[in-house]
């Protein structure tokens, strides 16, 4: 670095509440550490921000200086872009403030906020929106991708309860953003995946939720998997909105209220929760348990945060993890049997197969009304590859790709933007369908450098 540059980064130092770290000073290796392990990028500098006026004096920085930026909530996003090597990582983990408003049923999240966060502030109350299923994922990035998860046949897409964002533009800019102010803006955050600026804080509509659920797992041999996915496929046409149930195939971790025989074994696993009267949950999830011959199961009424982060075991910080997704409209014989394929040769331990049931209120949300706008998806299969060492890169990712390229006939438009790996730039444009154009323009009118570029990119050009 010039002198010059030493001297700017002295004045940075001065105008941020929080720390600037450099790659020689102590706590830069761990900040620069997010989820997946596959990711070992080196930033320039770290900026750790404390306030709105904190991201504001970074993205100034970044685009005075000429740095590459990316930005960090949670750090959880699969592609890594969190960190970039030799830029500028603007760190949101410490802006973690909630308010949650019980009159309004409304909820103020910091970008930093993590899921966890977020459900425990609201459950207090005994409120929630629909969030994700692992409580250590991002709410920013979770929201700004589009968001789903148990919730989300009764209460929509995480986007579909955004109410507002406060976010830095990259003109350094502090902006609020709602269905009447900056409505452009507005439209192409839900969804757009931080393309147009840094959202500082977060307003969700929030629902009366539990704070007691019927919830659990069910689960079955991975022999029986063709006739567990074959009713659970008819199954999931019809349920009510208030039920969710999503299938996994994996090999059965060391639950409690499995046989020590079945652990590591190949299963098939139904994932259930009602957002109703328990009695009535009950009534409707019985037919389930004659899909198959179950090993054993665990379902029954519990805090809707626990079961929030029942699968964090599963989806701990410092595993290899490589996704491939698509949607689908139906579930047809063709995707069966394309699935029970893969399933037979998982290529770890530790990789799944998880076919995630939306639809609902969801698909109710017209095509066009944010960026969005994957309407038509009922189901969400994500191929996820997991593993501990580099050296089953190869392997596990061929696993991945395979299955991915075996499934495409049998998908529908568009791809769940969270659920894209790095290497798959190219179905940026796809995945928006015919949102794309006006996110162009979008893009053109409040970042036509491109200076927010770490992430599934928009180009303004």
């Amino acid at each position: 670095m010039t002198t010059l540059e030493h001297a700017a980064i002295d004045t940075f130092r001065g105008e941020l509440g929080g720390p600037v770290f450099e790659p020689t000073d102590d706590g830069y290796n761990e900040a620069r550490q997010i989820w997946n392990a596959m990711i070992d990028r080196k930033p320039a500098l770290i900026a750790r921000c404390l306030s709105a006026d904190d991201v504001v004096a970074a993205v100034n920085f970044g685009r005075e200086q000429s740095m590459l930026i990316s930005v960090r909530g949670g750090g959880h996003n699969i592609a890594g872009n969190a960190v970039c090597d030799d830029g500028l990582m603007i760190d949101l983990s410490y802006m973690k403030d909630i308010d949650i408003n019980v009159e309004n049923q409304r909820a103020y999240v910091g970008p930093g906020c993590r899921l966890a966060d977020f459900d425990a502030a609201a459950q207090a109350h005994g409120l929630a929106t629909p969030l994700g299923i692992n409580s250590t994922t991002g709410v920013a990035g979770l929201t700004l991708g589009g968001g789903f998860g148990w919730l989300s046949r009764k209460f929509g897409m995480t986007v579909d309860n955004l109410i507002s964002v406060d976010m830095v533009t990259a003109d350094g800019r502090q902006r609020h953003a709602s269905a009447t102010e900056n409505a452009d803006l507005f439209w192409g955050t839900r969804g757009g995946d931080g393309n147009f600026g840094i959202v500082t804080r977060f307003e969700f509509k929030l629902h009366p939720v539990g704070p007691e659920l019927l919830s659990g797992l069910i689960v079955f041999p991975f022999d029986q998997a063709r006739a567990v996915l074959t009713q659970f496929a008819r199954f999931t046409e019809n349920m009510p909105d208030e039920l969710n149930v999503w299938l996994v195939m994996r090999q059965a971790p060391p639950l409690p209220f499995l046989p020590e025989s079945v652990h590591g074994k190949r299963i098939v696993a139904l994932a259930i929760c009602y957002a109703g009267d328990p009695e009535e949950g009950e009534k409707l999830i019985a037919p389930l348990r004659s899909f198959g011959d179950a090993h054993g199961e665990h379902v029954g009424v519990q805090p809707y945060v626990d079961w929030q982060q029942a699968f964090d075991p599963l989806l701990a910080d410092g595993a290899r993890n490589y996704w491939k997704s698509h949607n689908f409209v139906k579930l047809t014989d063709d995707v069966i049997r394309v699935a029970l394929e893969y399933g037979e040769k998982l290529a770890s331990p530790h990789c799944e197969i998880f076919i995630a049931s939306i639809g609902g209120q969801t698909g109710r949300v017209a095509e066009d009304a944010m960026a969005y706008s994957s309407r038509d998806a009922n189901y969400v299969m994500n191929v996820h590859g997991r593993w501990d060492t580099s050296g089953e890169d190869d392997h596990c990712r061929q696993w991945a790709r395979a299955f991915f390229e075996a499934a495409k006939p049998y998908a529908s438009g568009g791809a769940y933007i969270n659920f894209l790996s790095n290497d798959e730039t190219d179905r940026v444009e796809f995945a928006y369908g015919a949102a794309y154009k006006r996110l162009v323009e979008i893009k053109q009118k409040y970042d036509p450098e491109n200076l927010f570029r770490v992430n599934q990119n928009i180009r303004p050009y």
